[in-house]
């Protein structure tokens, strides 16, 4: 008969060092237990809430969307404003993590380098801000990215981004967005809308989607421009496959 031998318990007779590195290898293997096994989960089902979401003082509207209920121009527009390389990448930019850490240097105003991959980790898993506590948040970051790249693959993660993504002042998902912003579905972006979406993006809760002005307006007309090189050099194929 064969016998299966599991770790026992330490005892007092063991030293506190031992201890102590017993009850660490029990979180660490547990942690990793539960983060691949919510990785799996939110491959096939909705994510239905993040923290995010539910830390917003005023509240959250969102709609869950499949991918197939969203136009494709907005799926492009993102590409082109958030993460050229996101189809060519394995999760990480590190062409533009180095330009971010170079420009961060030479003490300009802090930019990030993350790809859609990480902010979709990051917005489902993790938490925002600032402060000491962004640097555990970067390095767990780094194996949520990991994972959700192994076992969610590309459509997934433009999926689950463009349901999670905060579009604006207590808005969430690209659906959301375009009732909120232009008063129809995602469905039936137009580029121009797709792109003013995205050029919000990164501070959701300070730029205008409708009626923009200054860079806001300028960026989202980049974005509409870079959009069309996107679709017309399928650099959107991964997720269309």
């Amino acid at each position: 008969m064969m016998r299966f031998l599991t770790p026992s318990r330490p005892s007092s007779k063991h030293g506190l060092a031992y201890r102590v590195g017993w009850w660490i290898g029990r979180l660490i293997v547990g942690f990793l237990v539960v983060s691949v096994g919510m990785t799996v989960l939110f491959k096939y089902v909705p994510v239905p809430v993040t923290l995010t979401m539910i830390l917003d003082p005023v509240g959250f509207d969102k709609s869950w969307t499949p991918l197939s209920r969203i136009d494709r121009t907005m799926v492009d527009a993102v590409i082109a404003g958030e993460d050229a390389k996101f189809c060519s990448h394995s999760g990480f930019d590190t062409e533009a993590i180095e330009k971010a850490i170079e420009r961060n240097a030479r003490g300009r105003r802090l930019r990030g380098g993350s790809t859609i991959s990480q902010q979709t980790a990051k917005n489902v898993f993790l938490w925002q801000g600032t402060g000491w506590t962004r640097y555990a948040r970067k390095g767990l970051e780094v194996w949520f990215t990991f994972l959700i790249e192994h076992i969610w693959g590309k459509r997934r993660i433009m999926e689950v981004y463009l349901n999670v993504a905060e579009t604006g002042v207590g808005t969430y998902g690209v659906e959301a967005g375009a009732q909120r912003y232009f008063g129809h579905s995602a469905a039936r972006l137009s580029r121009v809308e797709a792109a003013r979406i995205a050029a919000a993006l990164p501070a959701p809760k300070r730029r205008e989607v409708v009626d923009p002005g200054g860079f806001t307006r300028r960026h989202g007309n980049a974005i509409a421009a870079g959009s069309g090189v996107i679709r017309d050099e399928a650099r959107d194929a991964c997720v269309y496959q």
